[in-house]
């Protein structure tokens, strides 16, 4: 399997070194947007061809799929071009920044019938693969999620502190792990509300954002959002169930009494992002729809739409 990277940032780091584990994988291209910095990465990982131009790797033989890492405002166009030159993609999330280019890449998708999958890394985290089995042997049903998305982030930056060349954003990025979670979890979102705290006036987004939602189950959850949290980044989840209560931190999982569960055996790695690339290469090789497809999640963008439209 011959994969290319697009979007040698953060996140496109965390990708590369999730694929070393994976047996048969080779990493044939690697695009970015600054030629230098992407050769400084190419060369860490021992990727050979190097471009700031996509269309450049998606005209190559020796790529199979492409993992889009680029800003969110190219991922749709982005996601349907590698589909036209005939390749599989995964695109980070959010899929698309809009309801109707999330339409778009999934009808492109049933066109060609290639795989692409979309980056809910949550669907992938053990400690959340933990309380879906649990849910699925009908040990565990959800009650409530209370969740927390919290970043200190008043400057364009990513992940590892540096300048970012697009702005981020709150509700069609880091709110749609929770809400395509939710529905994974609990069901449907029937119900969906959201408020917007003031829009910066550098960065032209609201900092601050509070989502409330139902499933058909008649679960509800409670999502805040923060850019302005000084304090711990990231998002912590707190599920309230029938018959236990468990808070998730990325790959690990704790009880409501802050007593650590044992994951060992859910997962071949600890590591969601490694495990979400397993499942997109296996499903290519597999020629299977694979969890996080983007009909598969396709329900959390129309959720996303319909929220846009609340807040103006």
């Amino acid at each position: 399997m011959r994969i290319a990277l697009a979007g040698a940032g953060a996140f496109g780091e965390k990708h590369l070194d999730g694929l070393k584990n994976i047996d048969g994988v080779t990493v044939t291209s690697i695009i970015g947007r600054e030629l230098e910095a992407t050769k400084k990465v190419a060369e860490k990982y021992g990727i050979g061809h190097v471009t700031t131009d996509l269309n450049e790797t998606l005209a190559r033989d020796d790529v199979d799929a492409v993992i889009l890492c680029t800003p969110t405002q190219m991922h749709a166009a982005q996601a349907i071009a590698c589909m036209d030159a005939g390749k599989h993609v995964e695109v980070e999330i959010p899929l698309a920044d809009s309801w109707k280019d999330a339409q778009a890449v999934l009808a492109k998708q049933q066109e060609t019938g290639l795989v692409c999958m979309v980056g809910h890394t949550r669907r992938f985290n053990p400690s959340h693969q933990f309380v879906h089995n649990r849910i699925q042997a009908g040990e565990f049903n959800v009650q409530q999620m209370d969740v927390q998305t919290y970043f200190f982030r008043r400057k364009n930056i990513n992940a590892k502190g540096e300048a970012r060349s697009w702005t981020d954003h709150l509700l069609w990025h880091h709110a749609a792990h929770t809400v395509d979670l939710f529905a994974y979890q609990a069901g449907k979102i029937v119900s969906a509300h959201a408020l917007q705290g003031p829009i910066h006036p550098e960065l032209g987004i609201a900092m601050d954002m509070s989502i409330q939602l139902k499933s058909e189950t008649g679960a509800i959850c409670t999502l805040s959002l923060s850019f302005n949290n000084d304090g711990p980044l990231g998002t912590f989840f707190r599920y309230i169930g029938d018959t236990d209560t468990y808070i998730a931190r990325y790959d690990d999982l704790v009880n409501g009494k802050e007593e650590p569960i044992d994951l060992a055996g859910v997962a071949v790695s600890n590591n969601g992002i490694e495990l979400q690339d397993r499942e997109f290469i296996s499903a290519i090789r597999e020629g299977r729809d694979p969890n996080s497809s983007v009909a598969k999640v396709f329900d959390c963008y129309r959720v996303l739409g319909e929220l846009e439209t609340q807040l103006g």
